[in-house]
């Protein structure tokens, strides 16, 4: 009598869910990650401490991430593509002619200067960017540039190149005060930089 084995089928309802998982823990790990890096910096980012926050064991990361250089590279696409979609978000919901000074008010506000981890990260990271792997800096050059495009939008000479350039030096603006008012501890000093900002720019884009 021949007995004839046959291999246990997985029934594809159940890869579908698996991947499903394995997708969804993916990204909960790169959503830890990607305030992480803006809490405590590259350097202060492990591995370890990443998927403790994200309620994983320390074994499970290379499931996920060929290296912790793979898991920065997208932690900083993830926070970089927040920022722009934040900013977008609010031009968008802004009244007519109100959009540039909506994006600014937000974007030099308290509420940013103390909400590092959920903010833009060039201004939490610009000054270590150049020493980080290529993949980390293209995915920060590619939202600085799209930040420069959402500025360029509100003014109303946009699709000319001196409207490029000014959202060039206004976004520019925007992340230096902040940098310097998270920099500072005289809280007064902190407030007039970025009042001082927005007032200077005041006029612009109506």
């Amino acid at each position: 009598m021949m007995v004839v084995m046959r291999m246990k089928s997985t029934h594809p309802g159940s890869k579908r869910a698996l991947q499903s998982r394995k997708e969804a823990t993916h990204d909960r790990i790169v959503e830890v990650a990607a305030r992480a890096i803006r809490r405590s910096g590259y350097a202060g980012t492990g591995v370890a401490d990443i998927m403790k926050e994200a309620g994983l064991t320390h074994g499970g990361f290379y499931a996920h991430f060929a290296s912790r250089e793979a898991l920065l590279a997208e932690a900083a696409d993830r926070a970089g593509a927040e920022a722009v979609s934040l900013s977008a978000n609010i031009a968008a919901a802004a009244a007519p002619g109100q959009s540039l000074q909506e994006v600014m008010r937000a974007y030099l506000s308290q509420q940013h200067l103390e909400e590092v981890e959920n903010g833009c990260p060039v201004a939490a990271l610009g000054s270590e960017m150049h020493r980080q792997v290529p993949e980390v800096r293209h995915a920060a050059t590619r939202h600085i540039k799209e930040m420069i495009d959402v500025v360029a939008r509100q003014l109303p000479d946009w699709g000319t190149p001196g409207a490029h350039e000014q959202a060039m030096f206004m976004v520019s603006s925007m992340i230096g005060t902040m940098v310097m008012a998270r920099a500072v501890d005289d809280l007064r000093l902190s407030e007039a930089l970025r009042a001082a900002a927005l007032k200077h720019f005041s006029e612009a884009g109506k």
